[in-house]
């Protein structure tokens, strides 16, 4: 009898696995777009320090990134199993902040495309001597601050997907996403920012013949490509800023989800290129409305800014 319960209790658990592993495979899908969109940003917002800090930085922040998945984990299903209807105002300001951050950021550097923190910034990147403590700090605490937005909508995206199942599988479908998204975007992010010492390491390979030739050429490539790659990274991260917040902001309101539908329906119908025009349409919608949002949430925190200063002034 105990032989047959255990048994029977191990025939559970391995259903009650296969079940999970099923579930965990549908929610990564759903939120492969998101882990697209944090990888960029991920990448932009570490590169620019020092060579021999790169990789303490991408760990630094991938802590943070479990630290932030530790604390969302259980409070969305907490949320979820107590106030549900929480969930999308929670995520609505989370996609504000998301698209202030990004509207600030070219605000920021198209006003002031000179001042003293940039100067600061690329000075400390050229002297030795510079303490680089701050700048690590600043830029360590502006990425965890960013995957915390994204990490969060990965959960519920992830959440949504078992939100019929039990307990336990909610449990454990939501973890193990939480675990596979941050060691993957980390273990790319890491890999990216190192891709020019990788180039600096084969283009220094000695020996002769026409492999070493091509080993010693594809450094030299990736040495030259590294710069670009991480350029492109800051403006796809930007946009990813906007996209993913415009759209957090756009399935928030139901008329403006429904509109978002007709304008993909009605592209679609047009001739030889409507398939393509349905794919790229709701994304810059997304992306519009992730603008146009960001510039208002700036101009109300500057005016509240404004209004504070002033009626500390008159103390």
């Amino acid at each position: 009898m105990a032989g047959g319960s255990l048994l029977a209790l191990l025939d559970d658990i391995a259903s009650v696995l296969d079940d999970v592993a099923l579930m965990t495979k549908v929610a990564a899908k759903k939120t492969a777009g998101v882990l697209g969109d944090d990888l960029a940003l991920n990448a932009q917002q570490v590169s620019g320090v020092r060579a021999e800090r790169e990789l303490p930085v991408v760990w630094a922040v991938a802590v943070g990134s479990l630290k932030n998945k530790a604390i969302l984990v259980p409070a969305a299903l907490a949320i979820s199993a107590l106030a549900p209807w929480a969930i999308t105002p929670l995520l609505m300001l989370g996609g504000a902040y998301l698209c202030f951050e990004g509207f600030e950021k070219i605000a920021h550097n198209t006003l002031h495309p000179d001042d003293s923190h940039q100067a600061q910034r690329a000075q400390a990147l050229r002297d030795p001597q510079v303490d680089l403590v701050a700048l690590e700090k600043d830029k360590i605490k502006g990425a965890i601050r960013t995957d915390f937005i994204l990490s969060a909508e990965i959960i519920v995206i992830a959440l949504g997907t078992v939100a019929a199942a039990t307990f336990a599988e909610q449990v454990a479908v939501v973890a193990g996403i939480a675990v596979i998204m941050t060691v993957g975007v980390y273990g790319l992010v890491a890999g990216i920012v190192k891709l020019d010492d990788a180039g600096f390491y084969l283009s220094a390979r000695t020996g002769s013949g026409k492999l070493m030739n091509g080993v010693r050429g594809l450094g030299r490539l990736l040495v030259s490509a590294a710069p670009k790659l991480m350029k492109l990274l800051s403006i796809v991260g930007t946009v990813a800023m906007f996209m993913v917040g415009g759209g957090i902001l756009t399935h928030g309101w139901p008329w403006a989800s429904a509109m978002l539908h007709q304008a993909e329906v009605a592209v679609a119908s047009v001739a030889m290129i409507g398939p393509a025009l349905a794919v790229v349409t709701p994304s810059l919608i997304n992306a519009i409305g992730g603008v146009i949002a960001g510039a208002l949430v700036l101009a109300g925190v500057t005016a509240v800014s404004a209004l504070l200063r002033m009626l500390k002034s008159r103390r």
